[in-house]
């Protein structure tokens, strides 16, 4: 999983084993991270400077972590991967209800926590405006419609394949995980006896054959996911 060097990445907890145990790994990572190891330290931070992401556990000395979330909000809209051992359903419904983006429950590894932090990055990268095609491009997405022109006539995507062209196409060549699809664009987490997203991908391929779009071709890379590739027509 590749990142954006530099990104940084705002850890609060107060575990000064964990705490450094994320530091090390995230910088090996390339990210730039930064430690508070109390929530009024930590909210004084995200308020003082623009992190990419926060790391905040729950259970923090002083400040506690739903309400540093909910101070945060009202200023902020960083995004927040909450941590913490009380991983039941009424804590992970309180930590999304406060405004958090996503909720890992201890103990964690950090392969999990780079897969957390990858989805978490990419949503909002895709949620950015995206640059304007050139006045020669043949293809324009049109997000109020949810559909693609190509030369002056629409596709007929539906909301669905729509959002999951747009999302292969924003990382074209790049080869996205069946896991991160399904969260992204179906909002549901991944089963591999699901056969939604192979339809959809199906559909996908044959409006593109239709519409005679010969640029885009969408394949499958076996046990890894999809990845859109762009073709000169």
């Amino acid at each position: 999983m590749q990142f954006c060097s530099g990104q940084q990445i705002l850890a609060i907890e107060d575990d000064p084993i964990l705490g450094a145990h994320l530091k090390t790994s995230l910088e090996s990572r390339g990210f730039q991270v930064t430690l508070a190891d109390d929530g009024g330290t930590g909210l004084a931070l995200a308020h003082q400077a623009d992190y990419d992401l926060i790391l905040l556990d729950v259970l923090l000395p002083g400040l506690g972590g739903m309400e540093l979330l909910t101070r945060l909000r009202d200023k902020r809209r960083t995004p927040v991967l909450m941590m913490s051992a009380l991983g039941g359903e009424a804590h992970r419904i309180q930590g999304f209800d406060c405004g958090a983006d996503d909720y890992l429950p201890k103990p964690f590894s950090i392969a999990e926590l780079q897969v957390r932090i990858a989805a978490i990055l990419r949503r909002v990268a895709y949620e950015r405006p995206a640059p304007a095609a050139a006045n020669d491009d043949p293809l324009r997405f049109d997000d109020g419609r949810c559909d693609l022109e190509h030369e002056g006539h629409w596709v007929g995507f539906t909301a669905t394949e729509y959002r999951l062209l747009k999302l292969l196409y924003s990382s074209a060549e790049e080869v996205l995980s069946k896991p991160f699809l399904y969260q992204q664009v179906l909002h549901r987490g991944y089963s591999q006896h699901d056969r939604s997203l192979d339809m959809h991908i199906s559909n996908i391929r044959r409006k593109l054959t239709r519409a005679k779009i010969t640029g885009l071709r969408v394949e499958a890379v076996w046990g890894k996911g999809y990845l859109l590739s762009r073709q000169e027509s």
